[in-house]
């Protein structure tokens, strides 16, 4: 057996999947230093009228989104932020948030992104929890609740609202539906981002940040306890956004489509930085609608996106969908959230493109594994379950035993992580640090296997496995199941107590338009399908089932409802 710290002898360090990789996959990488950078660099040599932002009829180009990011940074500095204070930024995906992103690093500061979905007791801990000096968000936000959160946070004393109507005059009801507020008044701790933007402020000299400097304090997403602070370098951003640029046959200049949220690692790297890096146009649309989504892609045309399988159901479900929709784009991926092989085979029967899965964390800064290119990712014949793609040249995937000793190819254990985009540790953590990190490799928490040639597969979260009269049962085997029945939308198992088996099987579905099925058909469908032990024995349908932000289903939601 390998040693589990060094890795001497293993064969997972000997990496398999390097044979699956093109040339250009394989190539070394030279990222620049941090995305600021090259943000510049694109500055430089886009053309003057070349888009980096569309928000639905706006456009900003790069030299302008260069003076108005500068103008931010030059208020924040002026505010009294000093390098390496953090700013909290909690905004949908619009143009206000690439500017904050741009002026907070400009003037040296770390960004901590927020969920908007975020209460006032989610916000506060995080305002505590980072030390945040400055808040950016939205004005209704500040008006309804951040005021008073902002107030009772200890170390904040700059605050900037955005309107998110301005930068655009198309004011689409579906998404944007609600009202200008009045500006900021002299006596409120706010001003106005846009005013400041707009207001030709230098930015401050001798802030320029490192590769080695916390970029990002990601908090995780809380679907297993209290949100962490992930501390993302720009050196862990800009490796995963040079590798996303070099690796995918995206032309540059092209557009890139915001179907994941910006404040999410996945659209922050996958999107808004690769996008820069390629000299691209971002093409953001607030939050996701998928009628609205829809629209965009007819109107901008875009060659790339990334998203979570369940935003591909709700495209897909549309009444409006057609292939042409999808017929610009030269790639499309999917993760946050696991993608059922049925939904690969249905889309691409009815639109064309295949989906390529793709596997990350916060902690692993967006993508660890990917599906190349090239190739089309294998299924499991025993599980049914859809490989997430393989590592990178400059990445090491292992499965581990409970004792961190490396499982042969073909079996299950923890999935761990070792490379350039895996995070230093947690802010202010470090007990959790040591125990996720240990010798600087993530242990993810989930549970997978590799086949020799190098395919990766997620079966599930540690947590999430039910035990059944002493039987595992892997929640992503069952719902996999219920995606290739022809109702079934969206699809989430869980275990509940039961007084025989200790824990039994639950499912919660939501059907696609236009069907119905009655509960015990698709209990019968999976007893059908399925070792008895596996099947459910509850099934409830539901209109939707709760996700976060980033379109994950929220299975700990489902276990609390019951």
């Amino acid at each position: 057996m390998s040693d589990a710290r060094s890795g001497s002898g293993s064969h997972y360090a000997a990496k398999p999947w390097l044979a699956l990789l093109s040339d250009a996959q394989r190539a070394a990488v030279h990222p620049a230093e941090t995305l600021l950078y090259a943000f510049r660099d694109t500055v430089a040599r886009a053309p003057e009228d070349h888009p980096a932002l569309a928000y639905f009829d706006g456009r900003l180009t790069y030299r302008e989104t260069d003076t108005l990011s500068d103008s931010v940074a030059g208020h924040l500095a002026a505010r009294g932020l000093r390098r390496g204070d953090r700013v909290a930024i909690m905004l949908q995906n619009s143009p206000h948030f690439v500017l904050a992103l741009l002026g907070a690093w400009k003037a040296g500061a770390t960004v901590v992104p927020l969920n908007p979905m975020y209460k006032s007791g989610e916000v506060g801990h995080v305002l505590k929890d980072a030390g945040v000096t400055a808040l950016i968000c939205s004005d209704r936000a500040w008006a309804a609740y951040l005021r008073e959160t902002a107030e009772a946070a200890p170390d904040l004393t700059i605050a900037l609202t955005a309107c998110e109507l301005d930068l655009q005059s198309a004011d689409d009801p579906r998404v944007l539906g609600f009202e200008r507020l009045p500006a900021p008044g002299p006596d409120d701790l706010a001003d106005d981002l846009l005013t400041v933007a707009r207001a030709g402020h230098a930015p401050p000299d001798g802030r320029e940040l490192t590769a080695e400097d916390v970029a990002l304090i990601s908090y995780t997403s809380g679907t297993s306890g209290t949100p962490k602070g992930a501390m993302n370098s720009h050196a862990n951003i800009m490796v995963n956004a040079e590798r996303q640029r070099t690796g995918h046959p995206v032309a540059e200049g092209s557009a890139y489509f915001a179907l994941a949220p910006l404040f999410h690692i996945t659209g922050m790297v996958c999107q808004l930085a690769a996008c820069i890096a390629n000299a691209g146009t971002l093409v953001l649309a607030y939050r996701f609608e998928a009628g609205v989504v829809l629209d965009a892609f007819a109107a901008h045309r875009p060659a790339y996106t990334v998203g979570p399988s369940t935003a591909f159901m709700a495209l897909a479900a549309h009444p409006d969908v057609t292939p042409d929709h999808f017929a610009s784009f030269q790639v499309i991926s999917s993760g946050g959230a696991p993608l059922p092989p049925a939904l690969v085979e249905k889309f691409r029967a009815g639109f064309g493109p295949y989906i390529r899965n793709g596997y990350g964390l916060t902690e692993c800064t967006a993508p660890c594994a990917s599906v190349p290119p090239e190739r089309e990712a294998p299924v499991d014949p025993v599980s049914g379950t859809l490989s997430v793609g393989v590592p990178g040249p400059d990445t090491v995937v292992r499965i581990l035993d409970e004792s961190g000793r490396e499982v042969p190819f073909g079996e299950q254990g923890e999935i761990a992580v070792r490379g350039p985009q895996v995070v230093s540790g947690y802010w202010n953590l470090p007990e959790a640090t040591e125990a996720a990190f240990p010798d600087g490799e993530l242990r993810t928490g989930d549970i997978g296997f590799m086949d020799a040639a190098g395919w990766l597969y997620v079966v599930d979260r540690k947590k999430d496995m039910i035990n059944a009269s002493g039987f595992k049962v892997w929640p992503r085997e069952v719902e996999d199941v219920l995606y290739t029945h022809p109702a079934v939308r969206e699809a989430a198992v869980v275990g509940v107590p039961d007084a025989y088996r200790g824990e039994t099987v639950r499912a919660y579905v939501s059907l696609r338009p236009g069907t119905s099925v009655e509960p015990g058909e698709l209990g019968t469908y999976c007893e059908e399908r399925l070792a008895a032990y596996k099947y459910p024995r509850e099934v409830e349908i539901l209109a939707e089932l709760p996700k976060t932000a980033s379109g994950k289903i929220l299975r700990r939601e489902l276990r609390s409802s019951r």
